[in-house]
């Protein structure tokens, strides 16, 4: 069993983004691992493997409009199923 079941990826489009502070503010505030937030101050991508994406998607949906949303369990993959 993994300790963070969903692969959680979007994509958030916005002005004044700061790669800096969404990393400090996922990492301080939502439990998971392997984060990755990259971009500019117009477009971040995001990557956080999460067992509370909804946590990821209401806070990115705070700083801007935010898609191409992939929400995978992991776990299923793991076992061979669609995840």
């Amino acid at each position: 069993m993994l300790e963070y079941k969903f692969d959680t990826q979007l994509l958030i489009e916005g002005k004044d983004l700061s790669e800096d502070e969404i990393n400090e503010y996922i990492t301080k505030n939502i439990e998971g691992d392997s984060l990755l937030a990259v971009g500019d101050d117009e477009l971040i991508k995001i990557h956080f493997h999460t067992n509370t994406p909804w946590q990821v998607l209401e806070y990115c949906a705070s700083l801007g409009e935010i898609y191409d949303v992939v929400i995978e369990n992991m776990e299923r993959q793991a076992n061979g199923l669609k995840g």
